[in-house]
Parts: structure tokens; C-alpha cells; sequence
């Protein structure tokens, strides 16, 4: 799954005496490498960490305001300081929740209505980044078009410090009147202390051993809040000095704009790579100087980089939701005059909510003349209009997501003449002589663009996702003590001809068993990235070795997988890559089990249901020498394996994919791909007559 990023200016208040420009100029940074990475995901790698920006800068400026308070009163208004929490948050983040309700009714693919409207109450409630969290273990979510809020989810994780941080602070200053003898600074920084390191051991050992969930739950973030909050605590840390200043301001920007250029998904984060950006980011809030003209704190306060620092917030929620609607919009797309302007709306319309919706939110007298619980009871009417409009949208939009599903299902009942890989012009061995044409199915595309991501396998507890080690062996079809032993064995693209082998197995009388794991095929390659994914990924294969080495010889086996196309393609890494899978097959092929396998499908630059929407199908094809893999370990492991002499059958479909120049989104009326590189479920059963020719006569000898 991609690395999200963090609300920015969460944390900003009204200006007193107190307020540190050079703080808007940090949060301006912040942004942009937020924005910049999701604009550009590939030419700012490590934006995501403005994250790590954002929290600590809310630790600091929070933690300041309640100390203050506990200073001046020994006591923290709880109900007043959630009410200004609610006026300064909620105004800006309900308007674009609204916003992403109405587009899910009016511009989005029916096929994200269920992922959006979940993320919408989500949302509203707080709680998108532990739905995100949950939904992170599974690999075919990964897989998804992000939501429209799904960048919400650091909203979420604020709010949820905004609940506990303030009850924390409060009762660790009891505690330490009372036992401390009103030493209460010791008792904060203590508490402090120990909830930060705390925190910062569980993000360490999450993000080790399960690093999609851990990107995204509370208790391994509030370490960076802490320390905000220890900047805030202990203001002996801030450099008395100018130079001094300079240094710590000048070498903080560094560091936070190197880890936005350096870091890349890859990076396991957070995790202890995390203190990077988090201590870069310390050093330029204590460098407060502002005296010269050069000084770090002034250069950070100009007006047009204060300005951004500003909107921040309100440029935070909006870019996102755009960037998702953008290829939807017909005459739209993400070329790079679309993207450059697509930003400076980003811009104009963020200005547009600071001025008209957040800033009169949070003076709105109506409010901030009355107790704290009118603005409490305003909190769950606003809440309740979000819920309302996405209701709406559900309410209106499942009918339909609902006739498209029947309509799906009985078209594969009763498919038309010469769909999908029907119309040829090779059935995997051999070519199709006549082709099969269908001139019914001129135009046609089934599913439906916007059905298409939604059109995928139905039973995905049959597939181990992400770091689950867990060896899966569903069974379906004939219960007969004779009937023939077949095998399912791969990763998600072997999972994508599932139910068409569960078919195949009804029909012929055959017992099908399924080993599949996402992004783990079935090689001894190990690979390349060694994190928990891999980890898992090794035990699921040594459970397998050892599964197919205890069991009944199968009477075949089919296996499919993605081709790598990140692997380097030199002779060496090639030949090391087939030489992987053939080394996995030993195990059965020396049992006499034969394998039947299948070159991989093109992969795309972007989802081609996208383009399907708003063009027609002839101009939503991909260059052939772009779709095809410059080379398929598989077919070069099968090719291998025939020559000697062992019982490997090659499928090559790449002919039906592609013409001679171009790979095709829409195949005999039937629309391919659910996503850049799956097949839509719909197609892989008009796959099903050929792979069932060739399973059949390996099981037949």
C-alpha cells in the first residue's frame, strides 16, 4: 500500500503574544513535500515524511498551550479546550467531506462507492486511520485506487492526541503535586518520558514485524508528538546564540528536505528512520531567531512562505480528494499542464476555505460566547450532515452498484459469441484460425468501466495478504476417491484465474486445491526487499515445499505470477530468475506431477478504467513494448524445463493481450484489467476453455 501523509496545521490557533512565525514557514515546507509527493509521487520519493513534520510541530504548539495553562490555573478547561479544537478542525474537514460525498454520488466509479463511502463516516468519526490500519493487511486493498479521504487518516490520529494528551498532562500534574510534593514539572516531562519511549519501542517493532498496519495506528506516532512536547517542556533546548540558531534551523531544513528526496517506499517507516525527519524538524522549531535578514526564522517568516504555512491546513484536505477525481472528469487527465494546473486550483480554493469557512468558524461569536458544550452539540450536528450526505450517496448509488453486479452475472451464465479471449487470435498454444468476430460486441465493455475494479475473485480468504505466513489450502470441486488431484499455486495473479478453476474443477469431476500468497510466487528467489513482507513471503514458501512434499502427488499443478518488471534485465538476473522457479518445480516435476504455467498479462502505467471511462476503448491501449515484460522468468524457467525434457506446458496469451504494436484494455467486448496489472474476473473466465484444454491433457498424460 502507498505511505500517506499527515493533516498540516492541525495545530494552528489565533495569533498571541506567543505565536512563532517562523513555525508557519515549517509547515509551509511540510505541505509542499506532502503535495509535491502526491503530484509527483515519483520525482519527491520520501514526501510522505511531512508526517513526521506535522506531528511534532502539534506536540510542540499543544503541549505549550496546555502547560500555560496548568501554570497559570493548575488546572486544564478540558471542555473548552475540545471546543476549540472542534471550531478550528471540524468547519474545513466536514465542507470537503461533504464534497467527497457528492462526488461519490455524481463522479466516481460505482466500483469505489463501498471503499468511500466507509472512508467518509470513518472520517467524520475519527477513526480512518485505524479502518486504514485493518484494512492495510490485506493486499488486494493495497491494491485499490486510494479513497477519496483516505489522506483523513492523520486528521484521525490528531484528534485522537488532542483527546488523551490534554487528560494525560492533567493527571500527570496531580500525580505529581501529590507524590512529587508539587514538583509538576517532573512529573510532565516524566510522563512525557516515558509515553515517548514507549511509543517509539512499538513503532520500531511494528514497522519490523508489521509495517502496513503500523504506518497507520496511534500508539506509533505518539512519540513524535512527544517530542514536540518535550520542546515545549524543556526551553532550555532553544539556542541562546544566533549562530547557534542558524545552524539548527539551517541544518533542520536540510535534513527534512533530504529525507523528502532521499526516502522512498522502500524506507521502513516510521520506525527508528523516523528520528531523522522528527530531530530535523525539533531543530528548526527551536531556531527561533529572527533578527537578520538571513537568520533561519526570518527567512522561514517572509510573507509568501508564511502564506502557504497559512492555508496549509485547507491545501492539506483538498489536493487529495482532486488529485483522485482528476482522471475521472472527461477532457481531464494527469498530464503535466493538467497537474500544474490542477495545482494552482489546489491553491485558490484552500485560500478560499481559510478565508470564508475556517476562519470564521473558529470567531464565530454564536459559539465562542457560550459554553464549550453548545459548540460540542455543533460538533454532532456537523457530524451528523456528513453522515447524512454520504448516506445519500449510498442509499442512491447501491441499486445500481447492485443491478450492475446481476448484470455481470448473467452475462458470464449465457457470455455472447466470441467474448473476450474468444475472439483470438490464439487460445495459448496456437493460433486461432478463423478469428472469432462478433460484430454485436462492437463497443461493448463488460464490466462496465466504472464496475471494473470491483470485478475480481470471490473468495479472498483463499489468499494469504501481505505479512501473513499463513499456507492457505482451500479445497473445492469433487470429493471422489478417484477424481483427479489438481493445484492452484502462486500469487495474486494466480489468485485472479480462481474461479474459473473452481469452475473447471466442478465441471470435469477434478479435487482443486489452492496455495496463493500476494506478491509471492512460486520461486526459490528470495525477494529483493528484506523487510517483514519477505520474511513472511520465505515461511509461506518453506510451508509450501513442505505441504507438497507430504502430500498425494497432484495429478497437475498450474502456477502463474507477475513478472517483475523492476528486476534488471541483464543475462545474469534472468537466467537467476528462471533458474528460481525451476528450482521450486523440482519437487513435484521429479514426483511426476506435470505443470502447466502461463506467460504474464501486460502491466500498466495507470488503470486503464479510468481512461475507459471518459474515451473510447481504441484509445485506451498501452505500447506493446511497455505492456509485455522485456522477459517472463516464467516462460524462460518453462523453456528450460522442455528442453529437458520435463512435463511443463507453456501458455503465451501475450498475442490476445497485444497486437503487434499495442496492448488492448477492451478484448472481444470484454473489459481486461479490474486494476494496472489483475484481470478483471469477467475475463479470466473467457481464459477458462483453453487453460481447461491444457490442464486436461496434463492430467491425462
Amino acid at each position: 500500500m502507498e505511505k500517506q501523509t499527515a493533516a498540516p496545521g492541525a495545530a494552528t490557533t489565533a495569533r498571541p503574544d506567543h505565536f512563532l512565525p517562523h513555525i508557519q514557514g515549517l509547515r509551509a515546507i511540510a505541505v509542499l513535500l506532502v503535495v509535491i509527493y502526491h503530484f509527483w509521487p515519483g520525482r519527491l520519493t520520501g514526501g510522505y515524511i511531512g508526517v513526521d513534520v506535522f506531528f511534532v510541530i502539534s506536540g510542540f504548539l499543544i503541549t505549550q498551550q496546555l502547560t500555560r495553562q496548568i501554570e497559570r490555573t493548575d488546572r486544564i478547561a478540558l471542555p473548552s479546550f475540545y471546543a476549540k479544537r472542534a471550531r478550528r478542525l471540524l468547519p474545513a474537514a466536514i465542507v470537503v467531506l461533504i464534497f467527497a460525498s457528492l462526488a461519490t454520488l455524481f463522479i466516481m466509479p460505482l466500483s469505489a462507492l463501498t471503499e468511500n463511502v466507509r472512508e467518509i463516516i470513518a472520517s467524520t468519526f475519527y477513526v480512518e486511520n485505524w479502518v486504514l490500519a485493518i484494512n492495510s493487511v490485506d493486499y488486494l486493498a493495497a491494491a485499490n485506487e486510494a479513497s477519496l479521504v483516505q489522506h483523513y487518516w492523520s486528521l484521525s490520529l490528531e484528534e485522537q492526541f488532542y483527546l488523551f494528551w490534554p487528560v494525560l498532562l492533567l493527571g500527570a500534574s496531580v500525580l505529581a503535586v501529590k507524590v512529587l510534593k508539587r514538583r509538576k514539572w517532573v512529573g510532565l516531562i516524566g510522563v512525557l518520558a516515558v509515553v515517548g519511549v514507549a511509543s517509539f519501542v512499538l513503532s520500531i517493532v511494528n514497522t519490523a514485524t508489521d509495517p502496513a498496519s503500523a504506518y497507520f495506528v496511534t500508539y506509533t506516532r505518539v512519540w513524535e508528538f512527544a517530542v514536540g512536547g518535550a520542546l515545549a517542556l524543556l526551553p532550555r533546548l532553544r539556542p541562546t546564540r544566533a549562530w547557534q540558531s542558524n545552524i539548527l534551523g539551517y541544518g533542520g531544513i536540510a535534513v527534512v528536505l533530504g529525507c523528502g528526496y532521499f526516502f522512498d517506499q522502500a524506507t521502513p517507516f516510521p520506525g527508528w528512520i523516523a528520528v531523522i525527519p522528527v530531530l530535523g524538524t525539533a531543530a528548526i522549531i527551536v531556531a527561533h531567531h529572527r533578527e537578520k535578514p538571513w537568520d533561519a526564522g526570518r527567512v522561514l517568516s517572509v510573507r509568501p512562505v508564511s502564506f502557504v504555512g497559512d492555508i496549509s491546513y485547507s491545501l492539506y484536505l483538498w489536493h487529495w480528494p482532486l488529485i483522485i477525481i482528476a482522471p475521472y472528469i472527461p477532457g481531464w487527465g494527469l498530464s503535466i499542464w493538467n497537474r500544474l494546473a490542477l495545482l494552482a486550483f489546489c491553491f485558490v480554493i484552500a485560500w478560499a476555505t481559510k478565508r470564508f469557512v475556517e476562519d470564521p468558524a473558529r470567531r464565530w461569536t454564536f459559539f465562542t460566547s457560550r459554553r464549550p458544550r453548545v459548540t460540542l452539540l455543533g460538533v454532532v450536528a456537523a457530524m451528523a450532515v456528513s453522515s447524512l450526505f454520504v448516506g445519500t450517496a449510498w442509499a442512491v448509488q447501491q441499486p445500481k452498484y447492485d443491478a450492475e453486479a446481476t448484470q455481470l452475472a448473467e452475462t458470464l451464465a449465457n457470455p455472447p459469441e466470441c467474448f473476450g479471449a474468444a475472439s483470438g487470435p490464439t487460445d495459448g498454444l496456437e493460433p486461432l484460425t478463423p478469428l472469432c468476430v462478433n460484430p454485436a460486441l462492437d463497443g461493448e465493455i463488460i464490466p462496465s468501466p466504472g464496475f471494473g475494479n470491483a470485478d475480481r475473485p470471490l473468495h479472498p480468504g483463499c489468499l494469504s495478504t501481505l505479512n501473513d505466513a499463513t499456507l492457505r489450502d482451500c479445497q473445492f470441486g469433487s470429493d471422489a476417491p478417484d477424481a483427479p488431484q489438481i493445484a492452484l499455486i502462486g500469487d495474486s495473479h494466480a489468485y485472479a484465474l480462481m474461479d474459473p478453476f473452481i469452475e473447471m474443477a466442478e465441471n470435469n469431476g477434478w479435487h482443486l486445491t489452492t496455495y496463493l500468497k500476494g506478491g509471492c510466487p512460486w520461486t526459490t528467489t528470495p525477494l529483493l526487499a528484506r523487510d517483514a513482507f519477505a520474511v513472511s513471503c520465505d515461511t509461506w514458501r518453506e510451508s509450501l515445499t513442505a505441504e507438497l512434499g507430504s502430500h498425494e502427488p497432484f495429478d497437475a499443478i498450474f502456477t502463474a505470477a507477475l513478472t517483475d518488471r523492476n528486476v534488471p534485465g541483464t543475462a545474469d538476473d534472468e537466467q537467476a530468475a528462471a533458474i528460481g522457479y525451476g528450482e521450486a518445480w523440482k519437487q513435484v516435476l521429479d514426483q511426476g506431477t506435470p505443470i502447466v504455467t502461463v506467460v504474464d498479462n501486460p502491466s500498466w502505467e495507470d488503470d486503464p478504467n479510468k481512461c475507459l471511462r471518459t474515451s473510447p476503448a481504441a484509445d485506451c491501449a498501452e505500447p506493446r513494448d511497455e505492456g509485455l515484460a522485456e522477459f517472463d522468468p516464467i516462460a524462460l524457467a518453462a523453456e528450460g524445463a522442455g528442453t529437458q525434457g520435463l512435463d511443463v506446458t507453456l501458455l503465451d496469451f501475450s498475442d490476445t493481450y497485444c497486437s503487434a504494436t499495442t496492448c488492448s484494455a477492451v478484448i472481444g467486448g470484454a473489459n481486461v484489467y479490474r486494476d494496472v496489472d489483475h484481470l478483471t474476473r469477467t475475463f479470466a473466465f473467457t481464459l477458462e476453455p483453453f487453460i481447461a484444454r491444457a490442464m486436461t491433457s496434463a492430467i491425462s498424460g
